[in-house]
């Protein structure tokens, strides 16, 4: 039977919702709805749809590397995004990280996030081989 590791970043609203910043089940990783926020708390490039998706992707790295993973391991993306209509700068940040990668991904534009100077949230799923 694999063994559940929980990956927490200590953020508050992980024990008021009830989640994870990861969860690796055997060669599995889930990793949950990351935005652009640094650690005290302070949005990473306001109104600045490239910034914020790479600051994310730089943050997915990090929780990915503390389960055992890699970038490259990643095999499915999904971007929630405010506006689809700035979807090439969410999609040259995206593409300067998995090129070469390639997972699968979604970009969805939803209505609104948690904070209106979130332009962008993105979960991953990662398998390491």
């Amino acid at each position: 039977m694999s063994t559940r590791q929980n990956f927490s970043s200590g953020a508050k609203w992980e024990d008021i919702v009830g989640y994870s910043r990861a969860v690796k089940i055997g060669n599995l990783i889930e990793v949950t709805g990351t935005v652009a926020v640094d650690d005290t708390g302070a949005t990473v490039g306001v109104n600045d749809a490239y910034t914020q998706t790479a600051f994310i992707i730089k943050k997915i790295e990090t929780v990915l590397k503390r389960a055992g993973a890699e970038l490259k391991d990643v095999v499915r993306t999904r971007m929630f995004v405010t506006d689809i209509s700035r979807w090439e700068e969410y999609g040259r940040a995206h593409g300067e990280f998995f090129k070469e990668i390639k997972p699968c991904t979604s970009m969805i534009e939803v209505k609104g996030l948690i904070d209106k100077e979130y332009l962008i949230e993105i979960e991953a799923t990662a398998v390491i081989n």
